[in-house]
């Protein structure tokens, strides 16, 4: 299973853990990395997600991201792609969704992923037949289903 996640889920473990929902998709964000550690996902990422981990104000938390993609991430969608993924992100945007978040679609799609994962509310009321788009939680719950 092909999976891509967007800044914003990479970022869900330090956000404030004071809300509920907050603590649930952070603790099913690290499950799913811990599924792509054991290599029970197949991991993207892309050229948007590098630009924005470089762009994290918090050291500490840009450098834990950062290794993590390096590391695990068994494919990158590069540059190279980027006329192909301009084109369909334009497609996206006139939809409503905005300019990055849009990138990391096309990015995820261009891929022929299966999952974006996002924590994103904007980018979870895209709908499009290309690709499934979840939050941590409702991935875990897709995953564990198939797993039973």
């Amino acid at each position: 299973m092909k999976i891509y996640m967007d800044n914003c889920c990479y970022g869900r473990p330090f956000d404030d853990q004071t809300q509920i929902k907050v603590r649930l998709e952070a603790t099913a964000k690290m499950y799913i990395q811990s599924l792509v550690r054991f290599k029970s996902l197949v991991l993207y990422s892309s050229f948007m997600l590098s630009h924005e981990i470089d762009k994290c104000p918090v050291k500490e938390t840009k450098d834990y991201i950062s290794q993590f993609v390096k590391e695990f991430s068994s494919f990158h969608v590069s540059e190279g792609k980027n006329s192909e993924v301009a084109l369909l992100a334009d497609e996206i945007m006139k939809t409503g969704v905005k300019y990055k978040d849009a990138i990391h679609l096309a990015c995820s799609m261009i891929a022929g992923c299966d999952y974006m994962i996002t924590t994103d509310k904007r980018v979870l009321k895209y709908k499009t037949d290309r690709i499934k788009i979840v939050n941590p939680i409702e991935f875990v719950k897709i995953w564990e289903e198939s797993h039973d």
